[in-house]
């Protein structure tokens, strides 16, 4: 403590009554009021005449920001002033308390306001020091780097030969090569050169952003891999480079790359219900995970050396940061649903390159094509998605009991009957979404045909399923089940001991 400062006990006093009371005191003669120390006047040399302490009240603001003392009517008292000697009187009058407590009021927002602008700071100060730490556990590994940045850009088609054929799936590609096959893809799409993206930058960048994934069961970087495949497949077989700008497109392709940064493999309403800190920090601007997907993106992209926008003039540069945000927010279903009556306008009256809500609609169309292609590929893959997919439902079902919740249908494994919710989720959402994609974008058929045979196959499983009930109350047995009947049919096709991918 300064040896010159002066401390009395908060309820001591004229001002400790003053704080603890909330009255005004008018004293016109200060040696004379059992309240008054005249210690202070004896260390200072000063000669108090008379005094008028008031209180400074945080009225109606938050009590978390300043601490105070609570009185009634929401009033709390976050300070006092006292105003010792008028100078043109004997002592204060009372038009002098009615302009103290006028001038209180701003002294009490003043205060008030300063110490959010300090909670303000201090919370930015946190924020980038998480984002500091969050960069050092998903700092890339040097010598990974140095290799990719030296080795040649492999082409494409050296790969996987069949990589650019709607019905291939990605998911076949081993975790080592998913990387060079990005860089390939943003090669052969020509975005390296338009976009003057220096290689090492590119390669930072990937990298972080496959970092930047958790390992749910299909909310992983795999997902994300196929996603920006599959929109690499639209360029490649219906040349969507020719109805959207150059921007629009590279926009498009790292969206699918970040769509769903550090998914913790649980929902919005999970996030909402439990009140998570993703939900408190987003969940009054709604679709609270794709908010904090995009958040993620840009901590990488402002990362040092990972900002592959970094060369692009400022107005594209601009519109490419809107379009990045407004298409990681398009994967949010219900944004897609609410579209669909649009989307549909739009299949049947053509698409305008000239009008930039058409733009609008066919960017985030392509996004949620890409984001369910899953769905696109052949019986097999589709498979082997639902399984990942109601492993993390159900995982999150599991949670939500333990915390006393009651799970929806499908995230309950006592209560689901994954072949039912399957071909809804396929008949309400997939393929009216790809059968709107084949209208725009003549060529793409296949794609509506490949869904439509997947909800086909679920729907005769659907009925081999309702004679096989579930044992032990776990709908995630289902699956051990279609495995066997599948293991069934190999075998009496003469296919017996070949593997099913």
């Amino acid at each position: 403590m300064n040896m010159n400062e002066l401390r009395i006990p908060i309820d001591q006093g004229i001002a400790g009554h003053v704080a603890t009371t909330g009255e005004i005191l008018n004293i016109k003669d200060a040696y004379s009021h059992p309240l008054f120390y005249s210690g202070v006047d004896h260390s200072t040399g000063f000669r108090t005449r008379n005094i008028l302490c008031f209180p400074i009240k945080n009225e109606g603001h938050d009590s978390d920001v300043i601490g105070s003392f609570l009185m009634g009517d929401n009033e709390e008292i976050v300070g006092v002033a006292e105003l010792c000697n008028k100078i043109n009187g004997p002592c204060f009058s009372t038009y002098d308390e009615e302009l103290a407590q006028a001038f209180s009021i701003y002294c009490g927002i003043s205060l008030v306001h300063s110490l959010l602008y300090k909670k303000v700071a201090d919370a930015q100060h946190r924020s980038k020091l998480s984002n500091e730490l969050m960069m050092y556990h998903m700092k890339v590994n040097e010598d990974e780097t140095a290799r990719l940045i030296v080795d040649k850009i492999p082409e494409i088609t050296s790969i996987h030969p069949d990589v650019s054929i709607f019905s291939f799936t990605p998911r076949v590609i081993y975790d080592d090569q998913t990387i060079p096959c990005c860089l390939a893809m943003f090669e052969d799409m020509g975005m390296i050169n338009r976009w003057r993206i220096h290689k090492e930058t590119l390669v930072k960048f990937v990298l972080m952003v496959k970092k930047g994934y958790r390992d749910p069961p299909y909310h992983n970087w795999y997902h994300a891999f196929s996603v920006s495949h599959f929109c690499y497949l639209l360029y490649k077989n219906l040349r969507i480079d020719q109805l959207l700008t150059d921007v629009e497109l590279f926009a498009l392709f790292v969206a699918c790359l970040c769509h769903d940064l550090d998914h913790r493999g649980t929902n919005n309403a999970f996030q909402v219900s439990s009140k998570s800190v993703l939900a408190a920090l987003y969940s009054s601007e709604g679709s609270v995970l794709e908010r904090h997907h995009f958040a993620q993106a840009m901590c990488i992209l402002n990362t040092e050396g990972c900002n592959i926008f970094e060369n692009l003039n400022k107005r594209d540069y601009e519109q490419a940061l809107d379009l990045f945000q407004e298409i990681i927010l398009a994967t949010d279903l219900a944004h897609h649903l609410s579209a669909v009556k649009d989307l549909e306008t739009m299949a049947k009256e053509g698409y305008d390159k000239s009008n930039p809500r058409c733009h609008t609609l066919l960017t985030c169309l392509l996004m949620t094509s890409c984001d369910l292609s899953d769905q696109t590929k052949g019986w097999g893959t589709t498979k082997k998605i639902a399984e990942l997919i109601y492993q993390e439902f159900f995982r999150q079902g599991d949670l939500e009991k333990s915390m006393g919740y009651r799970p929806h249908e499908m995230m309950d494994r006592e209560k689901a009957f994954i072949p039912d919710l399957q071909i809804s989720f396929l008949e309400n959402i997939a393929m009216p979404l790809y059968r709107i994609l084949g209208d725009l974008l003549p060529g793409s058929e296949c794609v509506y045909e490949a869904v439509k045979a997947n909800r086909d196959t679920w729907m005769q499983i659907r009925e081999t399923a309702k004679h096989k009930p579930i044992t032990h109350g776990n709908s995630f047995d289902f699956f051990k089940m279609l495995d066997e009947d599948d293991d069934m049919s190999l075998v009496n096709n003469g296919e017996g001991g070949k593997e099913n991918h």
